[in-house]
């Protein structure tokens, strides 16, 4: 399998985008509140600041995969702006029955199909009801990378990149006649596949000595080495992003939190003056950090159950909605705010109301 690295311009503007975005409204704010003060209030104030208030997976069949072309079909007129183009792959005769996919129409490929036949491809449902309208296509014409074959057969749905992924054009052709240098060996078998590999490499071996099979696996473990490597990919970067953005969120509370502690040295002193303990003091700060989480999770909440449907192809047998890790990550905020919050509440109860006072 392997993973696209180029970088899309569209995702590097909408970064840009979302970054200037981001600049502008949580720079409006402070900027407005900064034009209404009181310049009077604020010339009498011992604070160093003006901004006050917070928020906060014996027979066998060659296949060689994960390969795409353009594509162009007798009577299908694409739109203005679309581009026809279907994955496929090359197959040798036999490897239907052997991955046990069943034809629906028209015959499987055979020897015959080879470099000096003519071209075929046997295509799938769903490249059937999108480009011919449902109509048998065995007989008719497509064209590949602008090379005409005739349609000789109609294969069932199957998944070809992962467990989860939406059905979509797919269409095979014979192997002798669009060969490839890298071939994969498909054996169905009643034998337990441990005992198969010794006598699979020597038949290798024995076709040419110079030939090794490179690995040897059922198709299980292709299947969670390979089609679930981009789920495996995705799985990863999200945590790392969430982990990322957790501890972004905790040292913006922590910062919201002791400018707050430090705007409000006054009101805490006159409060332990007048008989508060500590630990009330303490609650106080901490009450106001959980505060502004509760409502950062609540709008995040939303947030994230209208944003779930775009990661619903990541995910196999997992309701993205599931309520077990929206609770989950709500403790885990729940206690990332209390940790960044206890730093800056301790220290408001290190507060002394006679220095406050006097100062």
């Amino acid at each position: 399998m392997r993973l696209s690295g180029q970088i899309d311009w569209r995702v590097v503007a909408f970064s840009v985008g979302m970054c200037a975005l981001s600049a502008l409204l949580f720079g409006l704010v402070p900027a407005i509140q900064t034009s209404k003060v009181d310049l009077v209030d604020a010339l009498k104030s011992e604070s160093g600041s003006v901004l006050s208030g917070g928020g906060s997976r014996v027979r066998s069949g060659l296949v060689v995969v994960y390969s795409s072309a353009p594509i162009a079909i007798d009577g299908y007129q694409p739109a203005p702006d679309e581009r026809p183009e279907a994955e496929y792959n090359q197959v040798s005769s036999g490897y239907f029955r052997a991955m046990g996919i069943p034809l629906l129409a028209g015959r499987e490929f055979t020897r015959a199909d080879n470099e000096t036949a003519s071209r075929v491809a046997i295509v799938n449902e769903k490249m059937v009801a999108q480009y011919w309208r449902g109509e048998n296509p065995v007989g008719k014409r497509l064209q590949v990378k602008g090379k005409a074959m005739r349609v000789i057969g109609v294969a069932k749905l199957a998944k070809y990149s992962t467990y989860a992924e939406a059905p979509k054009p797919f269409f095979y052709v014979p192997l002798r006649q669009d060969f490839s240098r890298g071939a994969t060996l498909n054996i169905r078998t009643s034998r337990d596949p441990a005992t198969l590999a010794p006598d699979l490499a020597r038949e290798v071996h024995a076709l040419d000595p110079g030939l090794a099979p490179s690995a040897i696996m059922t198709l299980r473990e292709f299947v969670n080495r390979m089609a679930l490597a981009s789920q495996e990919i995705a799985v990863a970067l999200l945590s790392i992003f969430g982990g990322l953005a957790l501890l972004l969120a905790a040292i913006g509370l922590y910062g919201v939190m002791s400018y707050t502690v430090s705007q409000s040295t006054r009101e805490l002193g006159l409060r332990m003056a007048l008989g508060a303990e500590a630990a009330h003091v303490f609650r106080l700060v901490a009450s106001h950090a959980l505060a502004l989480t509760g409502l950062g999770v609540v709008m995040g909440a939303g947030a994230a159950l209208a944003l779930t449907r775009l990661i619903g192809n990541l995910l196999y047998k997992v309701n993205p909605r599931d309520p077990v890790a929206f609770g989950s990550a709500f403790m885990v905020m729940a206690i990332a705010s209390l940790a960044a919050c206890l730093l800056p509440a301790w220290r408001a109860t290190r507060t002394d109301p006679a220095r406050v006072l006097r100062d």
